[in-house]
């Protein structure tokens, strides 16, 4: 089921957490933090959304990377009634698909709530000092990969925060699948 996230509520201040990554580590907020900004991405290994645009999503990451921003992934999706998304499979994509960032899993939740993260993907743009600058797309893309000339949404974003510290006040929200939470 399709879902859209909030407008962005600029400088609320990114909670911190602590989660495994595929690569066999720990990582907490100020682990990916930049020196200019950090990028939380929630995605998943299963969504059309996500996988449609993956390899802009990794070419974007890359380029922010060398402008001083942070980036990391979290997938938080109920592994057990979405097997696709288990740590396991999580730990493959990222190294067939050569991820340039740490894909942590949120097997609790909890960081998806405190981030209140609505869909994958949905893109957290925070900067130097953790105040949310962004909640905005990726680009145009939806379902299917858009034209490979769309402006480059998160990416200019993200550059602004960069050279300014400040996100652009008028953004579109992402789209994607819902995060797929746990039964109680």
């Amino acid at each position: 089921m399709a879902a859209i996230p909030p407008v962005c509520n600029f400088g609320w201040k990114a909670p911190g957490f602590s989660l495994p990554g595929t690569d066999g580590r720990r990582y907490g907020y100020a682990d990916i933090a930049g020196p200019k900004g950090t990028l939380v991405m929630f995605i998943c290994n299963h969504c059309p959304y996500v996988l449609a645009v993956l390899d802009r999503i990794i070419r974007d990451a890359r380029d922010l990377q060398t402008l001083g921003i942070g980036v990391v992934a979290i997938s938080a999706n109920d592994a057990e009634a979405y097997p696709q998304d288990s740590f396991e499979n999580m730990t493959r994509m990222a190294e067939e698909r050569g991820f340039p960032f740490p894909y942590l899993y949120d097997a609790a939740q909890s960081v998806a709530r405190a981030y209140d993260a609505a869909c994958t993907p949905d893109f957290f743009g925070f900067d130097a000092g953790g105040g949310l600058q962004y909640r905005g797309r990726l680009d145009a893309s939806r379902r299917e990969a858009g034209p490979a000339d769309l402006r480059r949404d998160l990416y200019e974003a993200m550059k602004q925060v960069a050279e300014t510290g400040h996100g652009p006040k008028e953004q579109i929200p992402s789209m994607g699948c819902s995060i797929k939470w746990k039964s109680a």
